[in-house]
């Protein structure tokens, strides 16, 4: 199969296409023909330095979102069939290789794809939606009638968040430059502060912040909530993390890292099969053009997901 491989950390052009062995599913696990597959931006960050996380070192293959159809099933697989459409994020944050024309992935991490998305909508939700599922359903608890206040609102997790927290029956407050608000208005958002003309810090009363960005952003947004209210940040090893400050104002405060979810992955099928949540396409490419996709995602200007296209 053909596969898109680096054998150094460096800039995006240490991206080649390579040809390799097609993987075989284990037990428990299925082998996805992949027609599609999401670029984030924990893909370039780990191309750049040239080690995943939980330190696996080149030659790899990048990627965790997919969207494909089963070609095989391992032993003891009884959720998918061959020819089952299905998209998930496999194996985060281990290496799950989907910048390739198969892989392999536990079939649990993996749920049937709406029938009214095609694979390039598919590939571009998962990562990023479950991270905002998780930080807003299941870490914050997010209920109807609450205020939620979504940092980045129009970046990749931000405008998916936007509309879970509506489809929640949330209001929600969203950061973004004006030129992005009217996009936002038509995802759901019920008020909007351009971050560059206006001081988010002087609201009140919010009931759940998501924090994507870090910095002096999180302890202005803990000043934001009311007594008990939660700040989830999205970045986990943030050293400058103001736990003390949540304490002291009694609020909380936590930190989540996304991990694969059948449950959440489900959720997240339902509200796009009912219409209630989709991601904006920014960019696709062919798997060729990875390096491309990487130069793209590194100058912060997309609005929405970048999808690299394998099966066309």
């Amino acid at each position: 199969m053909l596969a898109v491989s680096q054998d150094v950390g460096g800039p995006p052009d240490v991206l080649k296409i390579i040809e390799m062995d097609r993987p075989v599913p284990t037990v428990g696990e299925v082998l996805v023909r992949v027609h599609a597959a999401g670029v984030n931006p924990t893909d370039w960050k780990t191309r750049a330095r040239g080690q995943f996380a939980t330190g696996a070192v080149p030659p790899f293959v990048l990627g965790f979102d997919v969207s494909g159809v089963v070609e095989e099933v391992g032993p003891g697989v009884t959720l998918f069939s061959p020819g089952d459409e299905v998209f998930g994020m496999p194996r985060f944050p281990h290496p799950a290789g989907a910048y390739a024309e198969f892989v392999t992935a536990p079939a649990r991490h993996l749920v049937r794809k709406p029938a009214n998305i095609d694979h390039t909508a598919a590939a571009a939700l998962p990562l990023a939606a479950l991270t905002a599922w998780q930080a807003l359903v299941d870490t914050a608890d997010i209920q109807r009638g609450q205020r939620v206040l979504v940092h980045a609102a129009a970046g990749g997790v931000g405008h998916l968040a936007v509309q879970i927290a509506k489809a929640r029956g949330a209001r929600v407050v969203g950061t973004a430059s004006a030129a992005k608000h009217d996009l936002l208005r038509r995802l759901g958002a019920d008020e909007l502060i351009d971050y560059r003309t206006a001081d988010f810090g002087a609201l009140r009363d919010i009931d759940a912040v998501l924090d994507t960005i870090g910095g002096d952003y999180t302890p202005r947004s803990l000043r934001t909530l009311r007594k008990g209210g939660i700040l989830v940040s999205l970045l986990p090893m943030d050293p400058g993390f103001p736990a003390g400050l949540a304490e002291e104002l009694d609020v909380r405060a936590t930190r989540i890292l996304v991990e694969p979810d059948h449950a959440g992955m489900q959720a997240v099928a339902d509200l796009v099969a009912r219409g209630q949540l989709r991601a904006l396409i920014d960019t696709t490419l062919p798997l060729g053009e990875a390096a491309q996709a990487h130069k793209r995602g590194e100058t912060n200007s997309a609005t929405g997901k970048i999808v690299l296209s394998v099966v066309v």
